[in-house]
């Protein structure tokens, strides 16, 4: 399919970006009376990094009994994946880029949490949060920064612009170690209004996909005074098995059953990380290679769909996050708390204005069932893009979610 491919610009953060990142320092100081705010970088050492280039050195491999994805991610691909991370990837480059950023961390009900905050140059923008998936992180959203706080500057209209607040999930990179259980959609949904609100932001909007898009709906059931509207890559709902329901899908909607029925057929990471995410942490943290073949699963697909379009560098540059801060074992545990609380999937009354961007090569939310518990209020099937959305087509994201909050903050 057609992407918008991305290569992290190369050199050290520039004397203009320091001052941005000071400036927003300190706005972010004097907007936060109810959070410990404080400045954050990520510096990995050399040590991390030369640890990271023996182990995937010495990786054993495993007798490949099929070259098809059949049975899991291909031998050939890992082999590549973890070839080019140890021999052509450079994470300085990258690291210098994200630095780029003003990054921040704080602590909510317990937990570390970082988070990037962006200003946007359009005077009193519209706040908006965003929040990723699994296997994923705040780097996803790098594509779409540009555009959402200056508009203008990328040949778009500056009467809607955002300022932006990009956290890590609770015990996903930056944002760890996770220092106690029950950590599910629904509470980070609680967090993350207390970091909008924390910052001084009176209304704010929410973005999500994957796991953001659980946290997204969690928002819209909590409805918290400031929130204004979520947009949500996905609504998990499902048939019910009700007679001739399934008779008022759309040939889009028919179309993403094949979709749905391949994450049934295919999905074994989803089963483990519901039931044993502890004993899972035990290969994912000590094997660079296990966790990039884990982590391939959704990004390359399981038929192996993302092989040709997924942009490798944005790939290892989210595998390294996770390797450094060994949160791949506490990143599998949202699986496992929304299992047991049913948080992200619950069908009851969400009456947050809803919209909704349903990618083609993604699981395909079915208006119908998404409309018996969710108060939609915009809806949109796009032409191309996948699960990961925000790397994949940042150009019709951007435009969705700047059309969703324009109708809404017009009212």
């Amino acid at each position: 399919m057609p992407v918008t491919r991305r290569t992290f610009s190369r050199g050290a953060l520039s004397l203009f970006a320091l001052g941005a990142a000071k400036s927003a320092l300190a706005q972010t100081q004097e907007e936060s009376p109810m959070l410990d705010v404080k400045p954050f970088k990520i510096e990995i050492s050399d040590a991390a990094i030369a640890d990271l280039k023996t182990r995937l050195g010495q990786a054993r491999w495993p007798h490949a009994i099929t070259t098809d994805w059949s049975r899991g991610q291909p031998l050939n691909l890992v082999m590549e994946l973890a070839d080019q991370w140890r021999n052509k990837y450079d994470w300085r480059k990258h690291e210098s880029e994200l630095n780029r950023y003003p990054h921040f961390m704080t602590e909510i009900d317990g937990q570390p949490i970082h988070f990037m905050h962006i200003k946007s140059t359009v005077p009193n923008a519209f706040p908006l949060i965003l929040t990723h998936g699994w296997p994923g992180s705040f780097v996803e959203f790098i594509d779409l920064i540009g555009p959402l706080t200056d508009p203008k500057a990328h040949g778009l209209d500056d009467s809607i612009a955002f300022d932006l607040v990009i956290p890590s999930l609770p015990g996903f990179g930056f944002s760890s170690p996770m220092t106690a259980p029950g950590w599910d959609s629904a509470r980070t949904a609680k967090a993350w209004d207390t970091l909008m609100t924390g910052l001084g932001y009176t209304q704010y909007g929410s973005h999500g996909g994957d796991a953001g898009a659980l946290v997204g709906r969690e928002l819209g059931i909590l409805a918290p005074k400031g929130l204004v509207g979520t947009h949500l890559l996905q609504i998990f709902a499902f048939p019910t098995g009700a007679e001739g329901e399934m008779e008022k899908l759309s040939p889009f909607e028919m179309e993403g059953m094949a979709n749905l029925a391949s994450f049934e057929k295919y999905g074994g990471y989803q089963a483990i990380q519901s039931k044993r995410p502890g004993t899972l942490a035990f290969a994912l943290v000590d094997s660079p290679v296990g966790q990039l073949a884990w982590n391939a699963e959704l990004w390359f697909g399981f038929e192996g769909t993302g092989v040709d379009h997924v942009n490798r560098d944005l790939y290892l540059t989210i595998n390294s996050i996770y390797w450094f801060t060994a949160t791949s074992g506490s990143a599998a545990n949202v699986y496992f708390e929304d299992t047991q609380t049913g948080a992200g999937y619950r069908e009851i009354p969400n009456p947050t204005p809803t919209g909704v961007a349903v990618f083609p090569y993604d699981f395909r939310s079915v208006r119908s069932f998404a409309e018996r518990s969710n108060n939609i209020v915009h809806w949109t099937e796009m032409p191309r893009g996948g699960h990961f959305a925000a790397s994949e087509a940042p150009d019709l994201l951007v435009e969705d979610i700047r059309k969703f909050f324009a109708g809404l903050l017009v009212k």
